[in-house]
Parts: C-alpha cells; sequence; structure tokens
C-alpha cells in the first residue's frame, strides 16, 4: 500500500528520464486516437485505453475475449485528478489518504450526469502515473492478458500474448519486469456499507470504516 497521505501529485515528466518522458507522452498521443495501450502497474502489465473513446474500449474487450458489459477500472495520476471524475465520499477518503498511491481501487460514483459508478485507484508505478498524467485524465487499466490465462509481468509477455490477437494498434510501455503479487484489493465505498469485492483489505484500515 502507497504511504499515508499520499496520491497527490504525479511525477510526470519532470521525475522521468527524458527517453522515457518522451515515449510516455507519444503513447499518450496514441491513447487520445484510440489505441490500446499496455503499460506496468505495481503488480502487473495493464491494458490501457481512454475511457472516452468508445472505439478503443470495445477493442480492449476484443483483445481479452471478455464480453463488454462491465464498466472497465481505471487508473489516475493523482487524488486530484480522481477526483475531478468521480465524487469520494468520508469512508472513501479515508482509505485514499491511507492507500494512494498503492493497490487498492475503489469503487466512486462519477460525476457525470446519469453516469453511475467507477473502480479507480492512483497507482504507485511511476509509469502508470504518468501514462495518466500525460493523457490528462485517468486511463482504463485491465489486466494484460486474454480472458482466462494469467496476468503478466513482462513486456515480452504481453506483446506474445496479444500477437496473434489482430491487434493492429497495440502500444506497449516496457517498464520492466512487475513485482506480480495479489492483484489490488477493490472496494466498494458506494452504500451504507464499505465492501471489500476483492482481496483482504487491512484489518485495521477496515477498523477506520466502520
Amino acid at each position: 500500500m502507497g504511504a499515508p497521505g499520499g496520491g497527490g501529485g504525479s511525477p510526470f515528466p519532470g521525475a522521468l528520464p527524458a527517453e522515457q518522458a518522451s515515449e510516455v507522452r507519444r503513447l499518450a498521443a496514441e491513447l487520445r486516437s484510440g489505441a490500446v495501450v499496455a503499460f506496468p502497474t505495481e503488480t502487473f502489465y495493464a491494458l490501457g485505453a481512454d475511457p472516452r473513446r468508445a472505439d478503443a474500449v470495445s477493442e480492449v474487450f476484443r483483445l481479452k475475449g471478455r464480453p463488454g458489459d462491465r464498466r472497465l477500472p481505471w487508473i489516475a495520476a493523482s487524488r486530484a485528478q480522481v477526483e475531478a471524475v468521480a465524487v469520494l465520499p468520508e469512508r472513501a477518503s479515508v482509505l485514499a489518504d491511507r492507500c494512494w498511491p498503492g493497490p487498492v481501487t475503489l469503487v466512486l460514483p462519477l460525476r457525470a450526469a446519469g453516469a453511475d459508478e467507477v473502480a479507480v485507484r492512483v497507482s504507485s508505478h511511476p509509469l502508470a502515473r504518468a501514462l495518466a498524467a500525460a493523457l490528462g485524465h485517468p486511463v482504463i487499466s485491465t489486466s494484460a492478458n486474454p480472458s482466462g490465462a494469467p496476468p503478466l509481468t513482462t513486456a515480452a509477455a504481453v506483446h506474445e500474448a496479444f500477437a496473434g490477437r489482430g491487434a493492429a494498434r497495440l502500444g506497449i510501455l516496457d517498464g520492466g519486469r512487475t513485482p506480480g503479487g495479489e492483484p489490488s484489493v477493490i472496494v466498494d465505498v458506494t452504500g451504507e456499507s464499505p465492501r471489500v469485492l476483492r482481496g483482504n483489505l487491512d484489518a485495521g484500515l477496515f477498523r477506520l470504516l466502520a
């Protein structure tokens, strides 16, 4: 989990080497044009797309071989970027203060009229945050593997997994091997009581939500 009080500033572009920052900018432009981009997170590689591009969102579902009947999770560059698009209730704010940046995803109400909710987190991986910062809003982030296959920890494995699936516009942001481990914890804070939908939340944190 992230350090307490984390999730404020974005690491982009100043904290990245010039060549890496240039690649992030290039791939953010690809996202805006409707491409799908794989990128590293603090657990596994993710498939990303601009959530404002319906064609790109559909392509993510097609590449994964998964029905497009669920909203895909997002990664944001900062807490401020989350709050620009979603409402952070008091319970969610407690978790954001303690767990972001880090692998805790919160299900939050969206601000857009007629929208329902989205699962979003501020990643602790600098390249994941940089990509969202360069895009200007949160980026879709779902595990970069075909449905039913194990999640992947290298750019080479992602390329191999999708090479035969007709991925005409799949960019890959190579950040080296990721740590793997457990996928992010998902906590739904939209109801009267918080519900852990995936993984295990630290008991001390859960008591704070009571």
